[in-house]
């Protein structure tokens, strides 16, 4: 899954990724400040043969409004889906939305449920988005309750009274990466939200409290997916 998430202010960027990564760690994440950089985003996407499935967007935005840039990915991926998020409950953009068959108009600040909710809605109307069968519907459980606990493909596999291998290419199939990136990513995005959140924990417990074995490598592998270092991470959060 592609997302698309636009907004002028980067807090917002940051809380909206969090949120969605917390739920659908897998998902291919693309932020965008300003209109015209998330149609240069998706004139890049649509050259590469790929596609945006769903963008979240704000209204209010420098430049260009939120509807018109709406617009014109709708006419760069017709099958693209959008959720306004917006501090505005205004009529006339209510309506407009309803004109782009957009699918939801959240309202800031946005609750987690609300969001959550509502791509649910649009995953029950796109199940193609979301195909996942029993047994790796229950790795993934296994992952969101014991990530802090060292976890091994071969032992769940044991566990479930299935074939390793058989389960390794299965997962990947399904969700498009290997257990052990899903892991990894699973475990970085919620050092990310405790980061953030927790501002006088040593970086030590951060890693700790979110199944890495030592401080060396967490932090080498935050850097690796976010290009940046936890201290630098925390930083920019509260800049």
């Amino acid at each position: 899954m592609n997302i698309l998430l636009l907004d002028d202010e980067p807090i917002e960027l940051e809380q909206l990724e969090l949120l969605i990564h917390s739920h659908f760690p897998t998902w291919t994440i693309y932020k965008a400040l300003f209109g015209s950089n998330a149609i240069e985003l998706a004139e890049k996407m649509a050259t590469d043969g790929k596609q945006f499935q769903l963008a979240l967007m704000d209204i209010k935005l420098p430049g260009r409004n939120g509807l018109e840039v709406a617009g014109k990915l709708k006419e760069l991926m017709p099958s693209i889906e959008i959720i306004i998020v917006s501090a505005f409950q205004n009529f006339d953009y209510a309506k407009q939305s309803i004109h782009l068959k957009v699918i939801d108009y959240l309202v800031k600040p946005v609750m987690e449920r609300e969001l959550i909710a509502s791509i649910h809605s649009f995953l029950n109307e796109h199940p193609e988005y979301n195909i996942h069968t029993e047994v790796v519907q229950e790795v993934m459980q296994l992952v969101k309750n014991d990530y802090k606990l060292p976890l091994k493909l071969s032992e769940i596999a044991n566990k479930l009274h299935i074939n390793a291998s058989y389960l390794s290419r299965l997962f990947s199939e399904e969700v498009g990466t290997s257990f052990s990136d899903y892991l990894l990513n699973y475990r970085v995005e919620k050092a990310k939200n405790l980061l953030l959140s927790q501002k006088r924990w040593p970086i030590q417990r951060i890693a700790e409290e979110c199944g890495f074995n030592s401080q060396h490598y967490f932090s080498s592998a935050f850097k690796k997916i976010t290009s940046c270092t936890p201290k630098e991470y925390r930083n920019k959060g509260i800049a």
